[in-house]
């Protein structure tokens, strides 16, 4: 029987076991995809916003490929650009409230910085400044930390799916709120291995970027299953099928 292609699991996210199969789908074809994911990330930063989301498509392609045990090339990683229109939506989608928190942060962080300035030239700054900086940094890292979460599943769903680029973000914010904890511990768990990629002469991090995709497309597929039927793989439904 074939499943509904929308429906999702919850709670079904473990962030140890995603990392294990994430690093089992990929230590074979490693040197590959840690090509493809610093490709990705070079690329899709150089237009900031515009290429990032075929990028990501075009990872996730790779992933879904090898899970599926089918052959993966370096060239895979374009065939996201099929998918460019989707993405971008997709990807200003996910910028957008990011730009617009973090500039209502970054005003309230300098007119906080101008009531703490020294008056005088030569005395010390106010330890209330630090405490500011201390907060912005802070409240930064929850906006990115929650928008990266409650969005994690949307460029997975547009090339798995083959949704539209809003009705993925729709679809990857229901699923996300169902399986928040295990997200969030996952995420958590790579920007943890991250930070230590960063204090092994920051190149480390680099090594770690390809298993933190692959356990994330562990995650999603666990989220949602692929959908088969009697005669193989179910075909996607159109874009713009789903609806809230």
């Amino acid at each position: 029987m074939n499943p509904n292609p929308m429906e999702f699991r919850s709670g079904v996210i473990a962030p140890v076991e995603c990392l294990k199969e994430g690093w089992q789908l990929i230590k074979d074809r490693y040197w590959l995809f840690l090509g493809i994911a610093l490709v990705a990330m070079i690329v899709g930063g150089a237009v900031p916003v515009v290429i990032i989301g075929a990028m990501m498509c075009g990872l996730y392609m790779c992933l879904f490929a090898k899970m599926r045990g089918e052959p993966v090339e370096f060239g895979m990683l374009f065939k996201g650009f099929d998918y460019f229109t989707q993405a971008l939506v997709a990807a200003a989608i996910q910028t957008l409230p990011v730009i617009l928190i973090m500039a209502v942060g970054q005003v309230i962080f300098v007119a906080f910085t101008m009531i703490t300035l020294p008056t005088r030239r030569g005395d010390p700054m106010s330890p209330l400044f630090f405490v500011g900086l201390a907060i912005f940094v802070l409240f930064a890292m929850i906006v990115s930390l929650a928008i990266h979460s409650l969005f994690l599943f949307a460029y997975p769903l547009i090339v798995d799916r083959n949704l539209s680029g809003l009705d993925a973000i729709k679809l990857s914010y229901r699923a996300a709120r169902q399986n928040l904890g295990g997200i969030i511990g996952l995420i958590l768990l790579m920007s943890g291995l991250g930070i230590l990629g960063v204090l092994a002469c920051y190149v480390g991090v680099f090594f770690v970027m390809p298993i933190s995709f692959a356990a994330y497309a562990v995650a999603y597929r666990r989220v949602f299953p692929e959908a088969v039927s009697l005669g193989g793989s179910a075909p996607p439904p159109p874009p713009g099928s789903w609806a809230a």
